[in-house]
């Protein structure tokens, strides 16, 4: 999320960005939340006033109180100002309901504005746009036609779309027998590969409080992605790394205890569905799978470091296993609300495509006193160093062991995709 100060400095940059991202109908949230933020300032100054009043007549009711000893005269004019006290009381509880009004108002708003994206992203509408970086390994495409991945895994009576639909409805699906074992082993070795990396393996919550949804990504993504627990303030994740962010929400980490890197597992839950058509088909987007994370907490001057190791060893795991990968820079249509850069590792278009198997991200750095997380949202999370002034730096990455397991089946996609990300611009 943008600083509000950042934001009233700069409106016309965050129009720009606004624009370049593609989302005019976001342009009034501008204006709308700068008239926002006047008036809750101009409340915030006429509560600190009142208060500062309050004190002073305070004091000054005391001193006739006491003069009205000698001087009754003295006690009606104590009886005026505590008059005057009642009505600044009463206009200060005014104000303060109004600065809470605001701050959620302008908190609201905030949520929706896209992050400023950098410089060297690509300026297109959608992913057509996207631009080749780098490729690893080329793929071989067989002289024969290849089965669809359901296909393939109803040959070994792996999969049981049927059974899923009539007990959980579309987007669901029972694995069995070597299918499922397959999976499993597909998640263990990209656990394991992590580990080796020096990661420690975590199983984090599967659900999560709805502060800590609103801190890992926009209202809007929330609303579409998210299953809520009715009656209770749960969410059930979308992807592991909610909960392992949200796991430093509030702490001071001692300088010392950095960088923590971080693999977890967890199974995803997500109401979206992935646009219809061929490649829709099957196992593809649905609303519950489960994959591995890569996350790490580390010093800002370090980030980049820690960034590029990431998306080099998302690269690694999958050419291990003689899978070519390609990088794609999204475009700044392409970009999540909060991302600022990313790039896509694979083939998104035939005659060569590519499924989403793994992404790596990289989150800028803001004062401590800032409020930051690794979606660049409100997760109060910060390092203190010798003097105080710390910062905190996240930096996520997720290999998506059940997206791999399926690419394996499926021939078609001739390369693996690589998402990596670059998040949050640097504000001050």
């Amino acid at each position: 999320m943008l600083d509000m100060k950042f934001l009233r400095e700069n409106p016309d940059l965050v129009r720009e960005n606004i624009k370049k991202k593609f989302q005019d109908e976001k342009l009034p949230l501008v204006d709308e939340v700068i008239e926002l933020d006047a008036k809750n300032r101009a409340a915030i100054t006429e509560a600190s006033e009142l208060r500062a009043s309050r004190n002073a007549l305070s004091k000054q009711i005391g001193m006739l109180m006491g003069q009205a000893k000698k001087d009754p005269s003295k006690l009606e004019e104590a009886e005026k100002i505590k008059a005057t006290v009642k009505a600044n009381a009463d206009r200060l509880a005014e104000l303060e309901k109004l600065e809470e009004e605001y701050e959620q108002k302008i908190h609201k708003i905030m949520l929706l504005i896209p992050n400023i994206i950098d410089p060297s992203v690509p300026i297109g509408p959608d992913d057509s746009c996207n631009v080749e970086v780098e490729r690893f390994g080329e793929p071989k495409v067989p002289d024969f036609e290849i089965p669809y991945h359901t296909q393939i895994m109803e040959s070994f009576d792996g999969v049981d779309m049927d059974a899923a639909g009539r007990v959980s409805g579309a987007g669901f699906y029972y694995l069995l027998g070597d299918i499922a074992r397959l999976h499993e082993g597909v998640l263990a070795y990209a656990r394991d590969f992590m580990i080796d990396k020096g990661f420690t393996f975590c199983i984090p919550p599967f659900m999560i409080h709805g502060n800590v949804v609103e801190g890992v990504m926009s209202q809007n993504d929330m609303d579409a992605m998210m299953y809520k627990i009715e009656g209770e303030d749960l969410y059930l994740i979308g992807t592991s790394e909610h909960s392992m962010v949200g796991r430093f929400i509030g702490e001071i980490l001692p300088e010392s205890s950095l960088p923590q890197t971080l693999t977890s597992y967890s199974p995803c839950f997500r109401k979206e569905k992935g646009s219809h058509g061929i490649e829709e088909r099957g196992v593809y987007r649905i609303h519950q799978f489960e994959k591995q994370e890569m996350i790490v907490v580390c010093k800002p001057e370090d980030s980049m470091d820690w960034y590029n190791r990431m998306w080099k060893w998302s690269v690694e795991l999958f050419r291990s296993m003689d899978i070519p990968v390609r990088q794609l820079e999204c475009c700044s249509g392409d970009l999540g609300c909060d991302d600022f850069a990313t790039l896509h590792d694979g083939f998104l278009k035939h005659p060569l495509p590519c499924g989403e198997v793994d992404a790596a991200g990289q989150h800028g750095d803001e004062r401590h006193d800032d409020i930051i997380d690794e979606r660049g949202r409100d997760l109060a999370e910060r390092a203190a160093d010798d003097d105080a002034d710390g910062h905190i730096e996240h930096v996520a990455a997720h290999g998506k062991g059940l997206e791999l397991f399926k690419k394996l089946l499926h021939g078609k996609h001739l390369f693996a995709e690589n998402v990596r990300k670059t998040k949050t611009n640097r504000i001050k």
